[in-house]
């Protein structure tokens, strides 16, 4: 299992990048292990907002289909297309595929996410 350092982590299995005042979200190595082949993705619309823990995305995968929960809430700017026609990508590059792109997000909240050492204790323990 993989873990990057420097992102925030929710017990859901989401991750998160903060670039300036966008954040970028995502799903784990580990998500991604658990779900298998991931054959379809349903993004979220442009300019939707959010709360923490609102289901945003659907990601399918030859197992099941799996809500994806925003671990932080916020406005949806972009989105990754690339995801549309090639959905596997979330499991070869779980880490360099984000979802979605916030703003106007809720910083103080990331506060009570996971660090990646966090993370990484958390998913073991799981094991």
């Amino acid at each position: 299992m993989k873990v990057d350092k420097g992102l925030y982590y929710s017990k859901d299995h989401e991750w998160v990048r903060i670039d300036g005042n966008q954040a970028f979200v995502g799903i784990t190595d580990f998500a991604q292990e658990s779900m298998g082949d991931i054959v379809f993705v349903e993004l979220p619309e442009i300019d939707d907002s959010f709360e923490a823990e609102d289901s945003f995305a659907v990601v399918e995968s030859v197992k099941a289909a799996a809500d994806i929960y925003l671990p932080i809430a916020g406005t949806v700017v972009d989105v990754n297309q690339r995801l549309e026609d090639q959905p596997e990508l979330l499991n070869t590059e779980a880490f360099e595929q984000h979802i979605a792109v916030l703003e106007d997000f809720d910083a103080e909240s990331l506060q009570e996410l996971m660090d990646a050492d966090a993370y990484e204790a958390y998913c073991n323990s799981l094991e």
